[in-house]
């Protein structure tokens, strides 16, 4: 079969647009209106074609970036590659996707942490301190904890959403995984009170980090 181009894929895209999906999305600052489900679909047929995927990224249109970087090779990015499209990630699915699917894939994804975490720029900030979550999680080795807990005591209080939202991820994380910090942690939100208020559905675990760190230490305990 051949390879589809970028105009048929837009076009297919564009048959998929939903005005109510879109409505829901541009709720959540995602300009776009097809469904996700079917957007997998069409990224499963497409199957890994990476040259596509920076085509449909250069159209700059959000479904075609987010399809794109379901078909991508995430470690055959160049590593200032990585620093234009994130850059160029203003909508929150797109910068998320980007981060989970390509950037925590790539070989580059420590410097960028780094780098990305001092940026003054909160969206892209902010991302450096999804990174730095990412390694509390699963390879804490050589990261100074006591230091990000200062960080994050100083500064998630008055930072802009995107970016208080993943210091937030972070000071729960250490609390949840590390119980040498874990009263720290509490004791920093109980302070702070970021996202105490944060409207939570039932059966969801409130994002105020410390009903959430009290939460997942007990789901553990229970394994």
């Amino acid at each position: 079969m051949a390879e589809s181009t970028v105009a048929e894929v837009l076009d297919e895209l564009a048959a998929l647009e939903d005005p109510k999906v879109r409505a829901v999305n541009e709720k959540h600052g995602d300009d776009h209106g097809v469904n996700l489900t079917k957007l997998r679909a069409v990224a499963k047929r497409l199957k890994t074609q990476q040259v596509l995927a920076q085509q449909l990224w250069a159209t700059g249109d959000t479904a075609a970036r987010l399809l794109a970087l379901l078909i991508c090779r995430p470690k055959a990015f160049e590593r200032d590659e990585l620093d234009v499209m994130l850059r160029e990630a203003r909508t929150p699915k797109v910068h998320d996707w980007l981060v989970n699917y390509v950037v925590k894939k790539n070989p580059h994804a420590e410097d960028w942490r780094v780098a990305w975490t001092a940026d003054s720029d909160p969206v892209v900030a902010s991302a450096g301190w999804a990174l730095t979550t990412e390694r509390v999680a699963k390879k804490p080795e050589g990261l100074d904890l006591s230091g990000l807990l200062d960080v994050i005591e100083a500064e998630m209080k008055d930072a802009p959403d995107r970016l208080q939202w993943a210091m937030n991820h972070c000071l729960a994380q250490i609390g949840i995984e590390h119980a040498e910090y874990r009263a720290s942690a509490i004791d920093i939100g109980e302070r702070l009170r970021v996202l105490e208020d944060y409207p939570t559905p039932p059966n969801c675990t409130s994002p105020f980090a410390p009903i959430w760190i009290s939460e997942m230490v007990r789901r553990q305990s229970e394994k």
